[in-house]
């Protein structure tokens, strides 16, 4: 049987005069992009210009919330309402629709970024208010997380969820990510981070930062599109897949989405 899966970055991260990433070297390798919405990074001209280039590579434009944290690149707790959560959410959800019927197109997935991100797997009031979120805007509209409260909040609202390997990123025996202000949470060496990646791919394996080892589905590969090898990371992760002969499609392609 053919293993598929969806090789996604977080793009549109710059914003004003300030230029994060080589978007347009990764949009070449990948098949989805999470695009900033405007509150961690992004602005509309950066918006605009993303999802014209995801259009023109077809590549699957997918929505990447977040807190309203421009200062702290989304990454810092705040002590938000779950109400906040949901109107932010459908604030900037709805901002990248825009500029997707714009451009002739629509989203297909949302992504939650950073701390939102990780306080959403584990916050059933957060997860309930995300999803709730995307409920009221555009049920069709794929979640992707990670195992968590998430999940269960979507299978309520019969809201199809993709699950995540976040590839250069440790994690905890108990399967969350590792937080960045410990030790060892992000791993730097391409080829460990290649050699992961299909492991966690072909096998739904990964190993935790204290070596446990942890099943996991992975229906999307995440790359991170703001470090300074994140390009060449990109290269050596989809030559990985590959040669393994995984097939790489967005999520929204039939095939590739695991029924959850």
């Amino acid at each position: 049987m053919t293993t598929t899966v969806d090789l996604i970055a977080d793009l549109g991260e710059s914003f004003g005069a300030y230029t994060m990433g080589d978007d347009d070297a990764l949009l070449d390798i990948v098949s989805s992009a999470n695009v900033a919405c405007g509150f961690h990074a992004g602005d509309p001209r950066v918006m605009d210009r993303t999802v014209a280039e995801c259009v023109r590579r077809g590549v699957s434009i997918g929505a990447h919330p977040s807190f309203p944290d421009l200062v702290g690149f989304g990454r810092r707790a705040m002590d938000l309402t779950a109400d906040e959560v949901r109107t932010d959410v459908m604030y900037q959800l709805g901002a990248l629709s825009a500029f997707a019927a714009a451009h002739g197109t629509s989203v297909t997935h949302l992504c939650p970024h950073g701390r939102l991100g990780n306080l959403v797997i584990t916050r059933e009031d957060y997860a309930e208010a995300m999803v709730q979120a995307v409920a009221l805007v555009d049920p069709s509209i794929i979640v992707l997380t990670q195992a968590g409260a998430v999940v269960d909040a979507a299978s309520r609202r019969s809201i199809r969820i993709g699950l995540v390997g976040v590839i250069d990123r440790n994690y905890e025996d108990d399967g969350t990510l590792t937080p960045r202000r410990e030790p060892n949470a992000v791993i730097h060496d391409t080829d460990e981070i290649a050699e992961r990646t299909v492991r966690m791919v072909r096998d739904g394996v990964v190993i935790s930062r204290n070596g446990k080892e942890l099943a996991v589905t992975t229906d999307s590969v995440l790359l991170h599109g703001d470090g300074p090898d994140a390009v060449a990371v990109a290269r050596r992760v989809k030559q990985a897949l590959v040669d393994a002969r995984v097939t790489i499609a967005p999520l929204a392609g039939a095939n590739a989405l695991t029924a959850h």
